[in-house]
């Protein structure tokens, strides 16, 4: 069974950081696409991050390099973090971690992907920036 579940989200003041992680486990694939997305109140689920299993990355163009995806692969389990740093509290959201797998990382977009290419998703973790 395939099992996504996020930690490190909480409040944190303006120009403040805070470290996303998404341990995933259940599955075995050739490849795989891995992205983080967020959704404030009211708006669409965003592209923020994505992540191939061959280690290419994109980022949505609105970050400013403000935010980093990396992973990390332990005894069976895959990791996912989003280092988030020079927070705004427009970047106040729910965050999600998203894993789609796929026969290679080929598979994957070269771009930010859409939330709809996606079958597997963590709980969510909630970022609050405020001053």
């Amino acid at each position: 069974q395939v099992k996504l579940v996020e930690s490190g989200g909480g409040s944190v003041q303006p120009g403040g950081s805070l470290r996303l992680s998404c341990v995933t486990s259940g599955y075995t694939s050739l490849g795989s696409c891995m992205a983080w997305f967020r959704q404030a109140p009211g708006k669409e689920r965003e592209g923020l991050a994505t992540l191939t299993s061959d280690g290419r990355k994109a980022y949505a163009g609105s970050l400013a390099g403000r935010f980093t995806i990396a992973q990390d692969n332990t005894e069976g389990e895959n990791t996912l973090y989003l280092q988030m740093n020079d927070l705004k509290p427009e970047d106040t959201a729910m965050y999600y971690c998203a894993l789609r797998l796929v026969p290679a990382a080929r598979y994957c977009s070269r771009g930010v992907e859409r939330s709809t290419e996606y079958n597997y998703w963590g709980q969510g973790t909630q970022v609050t920036v405020s001053a």
